[in-house]
């Protein structure tokens, strides 16, 4: 049988668009039988497992993106290879989320990205005897309070640096304040280093804090009281402050105040 070339264009026209009507029901079919994607919802809390302080501490120094993204990512994809119930659901976390958090909030100098991303993790776990807040309650003074970051040889070796770098570090220092902003100005005076200067001194503060926070975790894990650890609550000069301004009940004509920071960082006060 002879066919002209229109006639043979109009056949193969025909006989492409039944195959592509195919495969688009096949899509459909598939795709309404098909579970839908776990998405992790709000309120939703997820099973800790204890991990190794060390390995997680590399890991986040490893990571880079920024200080928020290394703490959270470390922890989080320690979780998805661990033994946990819901080590599969941690798989499924876009942990890249958290690189917004870079020096205080996309630079912004606001709360360090390394507590955003402790605040943010803890946040979804499964009740630990609970003690999850007081795990936050703990990190953050510890970051406060503390010289930060860690360059003992051990920690140097274990996260995968070099005695070499710890020059680029400059001076280890202590915050007094949870933002970032005080974090770096205190640095940069100890080191006598610029912002621009930080690299090596952020990456090893984000795998002491990955560190400092697995221990915590790990330690209320087993059942350890971390609100009666040193250090671990607000200072006395904080309490003083948080008699008069309260969250609930402030002492007229105080205002009425909701925080747990460090007071005399940025306030003179009445008695100091």
């Amino acid at each position: 049988m002879n066919m002209n070339r229109r006639g043979a264009l109009q056949r193969i026209v025909g006989i492409s668009g039944i195959a592509a009507g195919a495969t688009l029901m096949g899509s459909s079919v598939m795709a309404a039988t098909q579970e839908p994607a776990y998405k992790l919802q709000p309120k939703e809390k997820l099973k800790y497992v204890p991990l190794d302080p060390m390995a997680t501490a590399r890991l986040a120094y490893e990571s880079g993106n920024g200080c928020m993204y290394q703490v959270f990512h470390s922890v989080v994809t320690m979780l998805a290879r661990s033994n946990s119930v819901d080590a599969e659901k941690f798989a499924t976390i876009p942990t890249a989320l958290a690189a917004y958090g870079f020096a205080g909030v996309v630079g912004q100098g606001t709360i360090c990205g390394n507590l955003n991303a402790i605040g943010m993790l803890v946040n979804i776990l499964d009740d630990i005897n609970g003690q999850n807040n007081a795990v936050i309650d703990a990190t953050f003074r510890y970051y406060e309070h503390e010289t930060l970051p860690w360059s003992n040889k051990e920690f140097v070796e274990g996260i995968g640096s070099t005695e070499e770098k710890t020059a680029l570090v400059g001076a280890s220092s202590a915050a007094n304040s949870i933002l970032c902003h005080s974090s770096i100005s205190n640095w940069s005076r100890a080191s006598g280093l610029p912002f621009s200067k930080k690299g090596e001194r952020c990456y090893r503060l984000s795998a002491t804090m990955a560190y400092v926070l697995v221990e915590l975790l790990n330690k209320a894990y087993e059942g350890q009281q971390i609100a009666e650890m040193d250090g671990a609550g607000v200072s006395e000069l904080t309490k003083q402050c948080q008699m008069c301004h309260s969250s609930s009940d402030p002492m007229t004509p105080a205002a009425s105040v909701k925080t747990n920071m460090e007071c005399k960082t940025c306030h003179t006060g009445h008695f100091f």
